[in-house]
């Protein structure tokens, strides 16, 4: 629900091609296919709405306008009453909004507008409150690889929906199907999440005696209890989630650049149909999910066996997911018109960058499990911003210009944020709990063992 609107986008608004023509007179655009002299792939369907770059970057960031909002909120609440209420509640919002997309559309780009908002609204308790989860389900040495499959589950969903949304544009349904079908499955799937779903193991009730006690042994005493004080600050000034939150927002400008802004790329520069254009702009995807799954067990394997340390785990994992896709990205405009090297550069890119799922990722389960969602919710909030910023800023470069030097600006833009947020990273990073987690230092109290029954286990 959150990345249909990259494709749709695309066969929602009226095409622009005279650009193109006087792009092409200075060799600074790529041909249209021989084969489809005349008629542009992009203009397979007639688009509806009369959006130019700069509008359709407003429009593709407003989803995050709304999701910067309640990603505190949304940690903050699964710390204190538990994450499967905000979680599915979250989604199930989300897919409500979803439903009522196109009419919106159709009344206006501002109720539009409102829509995508709320929907950004609903949609940021979602990662804080998953967070949360994990501390109470996740035994440490089984992080990396859980939280992988899990937030991997993002990338099938984004596989899936590019690929089927381009399919879906062309049928007699046309755009507002994208809307309706995913709105629909998401329906569907709140339904089993309140039926099987809890907070902890000692609240499901099919549980095995025995997992319930290996999860709790494998958390241990980190894990307190909810609604405590929350040490501000102490984590406003700890350069160990500073940095994170840092890393955390320049990973995310070049994912929800690329996210957001890939099919238009393809459409407007390399001359994909739209068949094409959902089929190709899932592949980076496709290769990250793969790739992260793999990369993740291994990482796994070699932590149980003690060959890698966590820190160096962190560090190695940071290095593949930041700077092979800063090279990767960087020489995407020296591919030019090769369109096929230019997707096989972005799906390197976008597919090695799964290794962070093994970095940064983990560090607010690490840093301070009693405080997850709060560090999920506080990190997500700024990480948001170029959520809307980078469609805003690359709207701004390409100002109706699709031209290779305009996107060449953008790529090589993410390259830079990629270097200098890793490079920071490596340097204040860390993977130990804080001495905040047990909270602000007037109210902490020695902690409960809460499990201490299992050592004759």
């Amino acid at each position: 629900m959150r990345v249909n609107l990259s494709v749709a986008i695309v066969a929602m608004v009226i095409s622009r091609q005279a650009n193109h023509s006087e792009a092409a007179q200075v060799d600074d655009a790529c041909p249209v296919p021989v084969q489809e002299k005349g008629k542009s792939p992009s203009q397979d369907i007639a688009g509806e709405f009369d959006w130019d770059e700069q509008t359709q970057g407003v429009i593709l960031g407003s989803f995050f306008y709304g999701y910067l909002l309640t990603n505190y909120l949304g940690g903050r609440l699964a710390d204190l009453v538990g994450g499967r209420l905000v979680y599915g509640a979250g989604v199930t919002l989300t897919a409500l909004l979803t439903l009522i997309s196109p009419l919106a559309a159709w009344h206006s780009k501002q109720a539009f507008l409102i829509i995508r908002v709320l929907e950004g609204m609903t949609e940021g308790v979602t990662f804080p409150s998953m967070n949360v989860m994990l501390t109470y389900w996740i035994p440490p040495q089984e992080r990396a690889r859980s939280l992988t499959r899990i937030i991997g589950g993002c990338q099938f969903g984004t596989v899936v929906t590019l690929s089927i949304s381009g399919w879906l544009t062309q049928t007699s349904l046309g755009w507002p199907s994208v809307f309706y079908i995913f709105g629909f499955c998401c329906l569907i799937w709140s339904y089993f999440w309140f039926k099987f779903a809890y907070d902890s193991p000692d609240m499901h009730p099919s549980i095995s005696s025995t997992e319930r006690l290996f999860i709790k042994q494998g958390i241990g005493e980190h894990r307190g209890k909810k609604g405590m004080s929350v040490p501000w600050w102490s984590i406003l000034t700890s350069p160990a989630f500073l940095v994170v939150v840092v890393t955390h927002m320049g990973n995310n400008w070049g994912f929800y650049c690329l996210l957001t802004e890939l099919p238009t790329y393809l459409s407007s520069i390399q001359h994909f149909d739209m068949k094409q254009n959902g089929v190709v702009s899932a592949a980076p995807y496709l290769t990250n999910w793969l790739f992260s799954l793999w990369y993740s067990a291994l990482v796994d394997r070699l932590l149980e066996r003690g060959v890698l340390a966590t820190r160096r785990v962190r560090q190695i994992s940071m290095i593949i997911g930041n700077y092979i896709p800063m090279v990767c990205v960087f020489l995407v405009p020296w591919a030019g018109c090769d369109g096929r090297l230019a997707v096989v550069l972005i799906c390197l890119a976008v597919g090695v960058a799964g290794a962070t799922l093994c970095g940064y990722h983990c560090a607010f389960q690490e840093l301070a499990p009693n405080f997850a969602g709060t560090l999920t919710g506080l990190s997500n909030t700024i990480a948001t911003v170029p959520g809307f910023l980078a469609p805003a800023l690359t709207g701004a470069i390409i100002n109706n210009q699709q031209t290779l030097s305009r996107w060449g600006t953008v790529f090589k833009l993410v390259a830079v944020i990629y270097f200098i947020v890793c490079t920071l990273y490596l340097i204040f990073m860390s993977s130990e709990t804080q001495h905040w987690n047990q909270g602000p230092p007037d109210k902490r109290k020695q902690p409960v063992k809460e499990i201490a029954e299992l050592k004759t286990v």
